[in-house]
């Protein structure tokens, strides 16, 4: 798997200074955890899982997640189980006979409901497991969370030899996490969890949605998560313990609902400048586009997530793949600047002029943002001097069949 496969050679290279690596779900875990991007739900029900996969129905698709919790209802869920596992049997088995095939697998995640299921659904799996990647862990506290990260860990210390590691992927959207009160013992619970299995932990991740539902909140797409005052303050807190540098996680972004346009009250979010410098009256026309499907608003909570250090996002509909996707490609003033950083981490220098003489460039300081820019281009790629994510978003809206 390799981001933006779909470019041809040519477009790869007019687009991209450094062009993103290729990955699976063996690669190692910091490289995984960059590489979930933009992870897509869909029902555990749906009976064309394999085929969608094996066609690649969603092209450009990096990370799929089966949900057997919320988006499927409570009288569905033995249907559901038998029905993933089916579909992922068949998929092993087309693999079996074709390895080829693997290159085109994105990484694939279950969300499960409880400890019980997990148990259930790695004993109906076997070989299977070993093409999911990790597993999303809903409600996560520190008492449950521990209990599911011993399944996961007993998992991998009894898998078969050179099968890829299973990891969790809790996900923060209970009330003792969101009200104040309670959010610092929480979360400090749930870190010396996380800690002790660090190793099999790929990323934390967001709920925001549950926890809007409990003050009956739901953000518009006028507006961002970080409108939402109490939502705000959580996610600033769970940034400030899980995204320390002594001992980082990748935080994933919380999801955005909404894919079709509606009334809109405010401004629109991104301005007419930057898509008419990149591509002129197509640029104007794409963003039109977007103003109208209101996916403006994706955009800017997408930058403001990794204003603050969160790389990736759940999203609901395989139009947000590629736009999310774009945004987190790596300029070339930032690879360049962060190579720089680096190499100059000798001690012989404290700091020193960009190269594009509009800024001082802090060794120290700016050391470990330095190293999360090189990790982010490995996945998203580095774009060349003159391009920009606009610029890949007019090609992939040519190549990506939604």
């Amino acid at each position: 798997m390799r981001y933006f496969n779909y470019l041809s050679q040519a477009e790869e290279e007019e687009l991209f200074y450094s062009v993103p690596v290729h990955y699976d779900n063996s690669s190692e875990r910091e490289l995984l955890a960059y590489a979930i991007g933009p992870a897509l739900y869909c029902p555990a029900t749906r009976p064309t899982i394999a085929r969608d996969i094996l066609t690649q129905r969603h092209r450009g698709l990096t990370s799929w997640v089966f949900d057997l919790e919320d988006a499927i209802g409570d009288q569905q869920v033995e249907a559901a189980e038998h029905s993933l596992v089916e579909q992922v049997h068949y998929l092993q088995e087309v693999m079996d006979k074709d390895s080829s095939v693997r290159s085109r697998i994105p990484l694939l995640f279950i969300r499960v409901r409880s400890v019980e299921q997990l148990q259930r659904i790695i004993r109906y799996m076997g070989d299977g497991m070993q093409q999911i990647t990790g597993i999303m862990l809903p409600k996560f506290n520190a008492v449950i969370g521990e209990q599911y990260l011993q399944v996961i860990a007993e998992y991998n210390h009894t898998r078969h030899e050179g099968a890829p590691i299973l990891y969790g992927l809790p996900i923060l959207e209970t009330a003792a996490v969101i009200y104040r009160e309670s959010r610092l013992d929480e979360l400090l619970s749930i870190k010396r969890v996380l800690d002790a299995y660090q190793d099999y932990v790929l990323n934390v991740r967001i709920g925001a949605t549950d926890f809007s539902s409990l003050f009956g909140l739901r953000r518009s797409s006028d507006m961002t998560i970080y409108d939402i005052t109490t939502i705000r303050d959580c996610i600033s807190d769970i940034i400030n313990l899980f995204g320390r540098m002594e001992s980082p996680y990748v935080i994933s972004g919380p999801v955005w609902e909404y894919f079709s346009s509606g009334e809109r009250v405010l401004k629109p979010q991104i301005r007419q400048s930057p898509f008419e410098e990149a591509l002129g009256a197509d640029g104007r026309k794409l963003r039109n586009e977007y103003i109208n499907r209101h996916v403006d608003g994706l955009i800017r909570e997408v930058i403001m997530d990794k204003e603050n250090g969160m790389i990736g996002k759940t999203i609901i509909h395989p139009s947000h793949i590629g736009l999310v996707q774009s945004l987190y490609t790596v300029r070339q003033e930032e690879y360049e600047d962060a190579q720089g950083i680096i190499a100059n981490n000798t001690g012989e220098l404290g700091v020193f002029k960009s190269g594009y003489a509009n800024k001082m460039n802090e060794i120290k300081p700016h050391l470990n943002w330095a190293r999360r820019i090189m990790a982010r281009s490995q996945i998203y790629g580095v774009l060349h001097e003159q391009q920009h994510f606009i610029s890949l978003l007019s090609e992939q809206e040519r190549h990506v069949y939604v």
